[in-house]
């Protein structure tokens, strides 16, 4: 090879970050390649407006400060900012590098919308509340190097952000994730880790499925035995495990610092053997029935004639309110095959009274529509198809002004496989691969459904097969990516081509994050990712 065109080609790999003439990194840090640039079109979920300025970029300096309007979020972004970089980045009042402001947003963006500027002086996010602020913050982070996400300093050339504009809002006000602890228990470090994974896709609310027959997952004043007893097993008869009320409250805290509500579920009438094994004075007959570690379903039920269950769910829903601050209490309703038509319905218009009476307002599997629902009450769809008897219930209840939360399980639910050859998951529901759980509408998916009746989406992840965090990433990643993109980004941007390469941008951040995410044969994934 001739010597020119070899020292082109060599200038061509180092001007890629393909190589370096970087040290050998220390043992506290790691050294890198120089990392490309990010796009505004790499950003997840696809944001409303997004307008690069050609030419323009801004480059954290070790010297740069950062203020913020809200100390909490400034001090989130300073702790990212400090593990990747070893920057020192200082939080304050005064103007910054980095600014993160209450004022100078849009009205269009509302109470969970934002407005970033990168320019050649710094970047500023400008939000009308502080959940928009936070909205920003995950923006800016995508806009870093994909190291950015890593637990340790990296030695790059620079930390640099395209320069541009970007104006953005949510779609649905409800953007959620479902984490099954009760068929597998998962510790608070555990729930902590996904809480931090669904905040950087915009994420606001983690519904806790607490019990379940297999396993009572939090502890409740007066009634030791739902834990002692009722939360020592799990499927498969593995040791099981719950939540103290303070493990719970730590939970609620978490996920609040990155302004994610916390739902929690009690399952009932059915899915409840854990409580009536604990309890036998919950049954009909009062035998006592055996602790449960299979994974069959709709054979438990409360005896929803007798005031022992009444007096029992006061003193649970009691207690959970008071431990929640979020608005919503889940009541389950699923599934409940051994429980009459009759039945089943006075006992979710019972226990409607008794959530409002806490002042809380009830969800519920998509089955409560049997009942007569208060106005307040939100239905979760959760059909594997459309076209049957109780889906077309659901339209009808919509239609009389009840709010839904979409979750079909073909193409919502994390725990079904992505092909034949998928480790574990379950196929029920059938497979799902990335495309199919993100190539729908959820405001025109259920036939009669009004759009305006969509709260929103959540993408629920149940744990018969799922032993592990490792286990959860893969599941749940890259499709719970999917389904925010769903329930934030307007309808006007779906695009599978485009969302396809947003998609595979994420690797990196996630090898970087340690998320053993799934590799997909439908994303071009990156070499190295």
């Amino acid at each position: 090879m001739a010597a020119a065109p070899f020292r082109r080609l060599l200038a061509a790999l180092f001007a890629l970050g393909l190589l370096t003439a970087s040290p050998v990194a220390s043992a506290s840090a790691t050294a890198a390649p120089r990392p490309p640039v990010a796009s505004f079109a790499d950003i997840l979920p696809a944001p409303v407006s997004a307008v690069p300025a050609a030419g323009v970029s801004y480059t954290l300096r070790r010297t740069d400060t950062l203020s913020s309007d809200v100390p909490g979020i400034g001090g989130y972004l300073a702790a990212v900012l400090r593990r990747s970089t070893g920057y020192p980045f200082r939080v304050g009042t005064a103007p910054g590098a980095i600014a993160l402001l209450l004022s100078g947003a849009p009205a269009s963006v509302g109470p969970q919308g934002y407005r970033l500027d990168v320019t050649a002086h710094g970047v500023t996010v400008r939000a009308r509340a502080a959940a928009g602020l936070f909205a920003g913050v995950q923006t800016l982070l995508q806009l870093l190097p994909p190291s950015v996400q890593g637990s340790r300093v990296v030695k790059t050339a620079r930390w640099t952000l395209p320069g541009g504009r970007v104006i953005d809002h949510p779609r649905y006000a409800y953007r959620g994730a479902m984490l099954d602890v009760a068929r597998h228990f998962f510790t608070v470090a555990q729930v902590e880790r996904y809480t931090d994974q669904l905040a950087h896709y915009k994420i606001d609310y983690l519904h806790l499925h607490l019990t379940d027959d297999q396993g009572w997952r939090i502890a409740i004043s007066g009634l030791p035995r739902l834990t002692s007893h009722g939360g020592s097993t799990e499927v498969g008869g593995g040791r099981g495990g719950y939540y103290t009320e303070a493990d719970y409250r730590a939970i609620v805290r978490y996920a609040q610092a990155r302004y994610i509500t916390v739902v929690p579920e009690i399952d009932m009438p059915g899915h409840t053997n854990a409580a009536l094994s604990s309890y036998p004075r919950l049954t009909c007959d009062g035998v006592v029935p055996r602790l449960y570690t299979g994974m069959n379903v709709g054979f438990s039920s409360l005896c929803v004639r007798s005031k022992a269950t009444y007096a029992f769910l006061e003193t649970v829903i009691a207690r959970l309110a008071a431990l929640t601050p979020g608005p919503y209490l889940h009541i389950g309703g699923d599934e409940a095959q051994s429980t009459s038509r009759a039945d089943y319905a006075a006992f979710v218009n019972r226990v409607q009274a008794i959530v409002a009476a806490r002042h809380k307002t009830v969800i519920g599997w998509h089955d409560i529509v049997a009942a007569t629902l208060r106005p307040s009450t939100v239905a979760q769809f959760w059909s594997s198809t459309t076209g049957r008897p109780g889906d077309r219930a659901v339209a009808a209840a919509a239609r009389r002004g009840t709010k839904v939360i979409m979750s079909p399980a073909s193409r919502a639910y994390l725990d079904m496989r992505y092909t034949s050859a998928t480790r574990i998951g379950a196929d029920w529901a059938g497979r799902i691969d990335v495309s199919k759980a993100y190539d729908w509408n959820p405001g025109a998916y259920l036939p009669g459904l009004p759009a305006s009746a969509v709260l929103g989406v959540e993408a629920p992840l149940w744990t018969e097969t799922v032993r592990s965090s490792a286990d959860l990433d893969y599941l749940a990643f890259p499709r719970v990516a999917a389904i925010a993109e769903l329930g934030w980004s307007p309808a006007s941007s779906h695009s599978w081509p485009r969302f396809r390469v947003r998609l595979a941008a994420q690797g990196p951040r996630w090898r970087a994050e340690g998320v053993r995410y799934y590799r997909s044969t439908q994303i071009d994934w990156p070499a190295g990712s």
